[in-house]
């Protein structure tokens, strides 16, 4: 098992997502549907520093003057909405982990990318919360409207720049309701792959009474599907605690299933805290529909 090391998700992959969102919400929309904004039109709220995959239209010539044009000075719009949306996903060890270069992690960024630009079909707000394996380090992107802002979303989950620390306020949800004000839809995307998970479906759960909230599940078993090995007694590593063991060439064999048929358990944990659960496998084609899908169905019963 290795962990992955290139981008998590190219320029290609992004095309491809934003092809297959454009296609699907078209599909869903087809008809006369209430606007999916409102006001007036958009209000100037300040600059930030230009980053990739913003347009070059929204720069401020003048002010990027005064910084000799290092860095690009980008002037924000916003426009009113009628959602938030809120990603709250794992950056935890585990998920830079994989098989092959591929890492947890591009799944969980695919899932990010795909409900990120479902956000922008529906010009909501985006933002983003990560979090570490002891649910202690938390940091944000402050939501704002944009496929810039997408992109800016995915570089700061992968490279863990350009994030805002939060503080720890007693719990995940009530941490998670201080960094949102408003009623937001918050999937929470994880491989689970940690001791603690019934406490935190029991915290979405809680945080369900004001937002809505789901469980985007990352399947972890084909980073555990490890060739046919030779030695009779090998030494695993948990990149999560620092702990090693020795394990049989057997059980070594067997961690695929049993990651697996953990996540079957944390997926119904999920249910008896009444919490929707969608789970993304492999195949990145059939997730990324079966995400969007799922997503523009929450997103348009609250247009409804």
């Amino acid at each position: 098992m290795t962990t992955g090391t290139g981008t998590l998700v190219s320029l290609a992959d992004i095309t491809e997502i934003e092809l297959i969102i454009l296609r699907r919400m078209r599909e869903v929309t087809l008809g006369d549907h209430r606007s999916h904004s409102h006001g007036a039109g958009f209000d100037y709220v300040g600059t930030r520093e230009w980053q990739p995959g913003d347009g070059f239209s929204g720069i401020d010539w003048a002010q990027s003057s005064l910084t000799n044009f290092s860095p690009l000075i980008l002037r924000e719009f916003a426009q009113p909405s009628t959602a938030t949306v809120i990603a709250v996903a794992d950056r935890s060890l585990s998920t830079r982990c994989g098989l092959d270069g591929v890492a947890i992690a591009a799944n969980s960024a695919r899932a990010i990318a795909t409900i990120g630009l479902s956000a922008v079909f529906f010009q909501d707000l985006f933002g983003l919360m990560t979090f570490d394996a002891g649910m202690r380090d938390v940091s944000v992107v402050r939501p704002r409207i944009g496929k810039g802002q997408v992109m800016h979303c995915l570089d700061a989950y992968e490279h863990q720049r350009g994030l805002q620390e939060v503080k720890y306020v007693g719990s995940l949800s009530t941490t998670i309701a201080s960094f949102v004000r408003r009623t937001a839809l918050i999937p929470f995307i994880s491989d689970f792959l940690f001791d603690d998970a019934r406490s935190v479906l029991h915290e979405l759960a809680l945080l369900s009474s004001s937002h809505d909230a789901f469980v985007v599940l990352l399947d972890a078993g084909f980073a555990f599907e490890l060739p046919r090995l030779s030695a009779g007694w090998i030494e695993i590593y948990d990149v999560e605690t620092g702990r090693a063991r020795v394990v049989s060439r057997t059980e070594a064999g067997r961690m695929s299933d049993r990651i697996r048929r953990w996540q079957d358990e944390v997926a119904g944990m999920a249910r008896e805290f009444d919490l929707d659960v969608i789970r993304l496998g492999t195949d990145s084609t059939k997730s990324d529909l079966a995400l969007a899908e799922f997503v523009s169905e929450r997103r348009l019963r609250k247009v409804a």
